[in-house]
């Protein structure tokens, strides 16, 4: 029997014995199981595994992020103590090019602690090896946002939220109704709840004049996650960086995917053998930050954000001297990253800060 029967075997216990369940409860089982999630248990990243994030193709991603957090921790006061925090550091590439292109920032990695957020066994693994040396700054990994010491913070996240679990809710007559999992057939299939959702309260201003039918996603997990990274950033000063995809302002629409070998992959079809992600409700999160009294920065176009903070001076830079192969390299990178056709337009970056802070680099026009 294979991980993924297994895992589906579960779910179809799980259903027999409860009733049908969320998509979000589906999502969550399917990337996170202990044993047989699809995070649990593999290094996705690569070629050779099934999606390739910014950091990885192009080390200006990182570095130009590496040089905005010590832009932030200046504008902070430089204090002698901040954490680095990274949610989802994949194999840690992107804190390893940020931490190369601040080494000569006065200060800076003398008063960093890194701290790093990985449930992955196998990914804690390979960021360790990438993040190894005795002239990095220390090191230590936690579960979850919460376990993350309280004090100056400076934080990123790439690519993080939409992992998130959603939640789907559908539009009836007079009211929004929750998608659920359901197992019949000898495969999984959504079915509708009867009953109104209380998880509408959640959805905003934009989704009341959605048509009967209508698809919306909603994340509490991500709402809650934002609240819990401003109230931190409020009362120990700092900002975050969130870059992930979807639209700059809330709306209806199912956009729930599953990708297995860089290719599309049916969402519900052998769970915890594809990587789901969702979009990311950037308008939603911003609200959230506000409310619990952080400033809110953007969402601004991923393109706009990486011109805005030079990645066309550091691709001169990195062409000088470059063997033909390795400028080619460095081109077709940094315009993946800010092309509209390619990752510059569905890509996002928001920012959150103490709101003393000025609007940070990238984020004023």
């Amino acid at each position: 029997m294979t991980d993924e029967a297994d895992l589906t075997a579960l779910l179809r216990r799980r259903i027999a014995l409860e009733g049908p369940i969320t998509v979000a409860a589906f999502m969550a089982e399917a990337l996170g199981h202990p044993r047989f999630g699809y995070y649990m248990r593999q290094d996705p990243l690569g070629r050779s595994g099934d999606f390739i994030t910014a950091p990885e193709i192009s080390q200006m991603f990182g570095e130009l992020v590496g040089l905005w957090c010590a832009n932030m921790w200046q504008a902070m006061g430089s204090p002698s103590r901040v954490r680095l925090v990274e949610l989802g550091p994949g194999r840690g590439t992107l804190m390893a090019d940020a931490l190369r292109a601040t080494r000569r920032v006065p200060g800076f990695h003398a008063a960093v602690e890194l701290h790093l957020v990985e449930t992955s066994p196998a990914l804690r693994e390979r960021q360790r090896s990438t993040l190894s040396g005795e002239d990095l700054p220390p090191r230590h990994w936690h579960g979850s946002f919460a376990d993350v010491p309280d004090g100056p913070m400076v934080l990123v996240a790439n690519e993080f939220f939409d992992a998130l679990p959603v939640h789907q809710l559908q539009r009836g007559d007079r009211h929004w109704h929750e998608r659920l999992v359901d197992f019949a057939d000898g495969k999984f299939r959504l079915v509708v709840s009867p009953h109104p959702s209380p998880l509408a309260a959640l959805l905003g201003p934009r989704f009341a004049d959605a048509p009967a039918g209508s698809i919306a996603e909603v994340c509490p997990a991500a709402l809650s996650l934002a609240g819990s990274i401003a109230a931190r950033l409020v009362e120990g000063d700092g900002a975050a960086l969130i870059v992930d995809y979807g639209p700059s302002r809330s709306g209806p629409g199912e956009t729930l995917q599953a990708l297995r070998h860089h290719a599309a992959h049916e969402v519900l079809a052998d769970p915890g053998a594809a990587d789901l992600t969702a979009h990311v409700d950037f308008e939603a999160l911003a609200r959230a930050a506000v409310q619990a009294g952080a400033a809110a920065h953007g969402p601004v176009p991923q393109g706009v954000f990486l011109a805005r903070l030079g990645i066309e001076a550091r691709m001169q830079v990195l062409l000088r001297g470059a063997t033909e192969a390795q400028r080619q390299a460095v081109v077709s990178g940094g315009r993946r990253l800010i092309e509209p056709a390619q990752m510059g337009t569905l890509f996002k970056a928001l920012a959150l800060t103490h709101p003393d802070l000025p609007v940070p680099e990238g984020f004023a026009a």
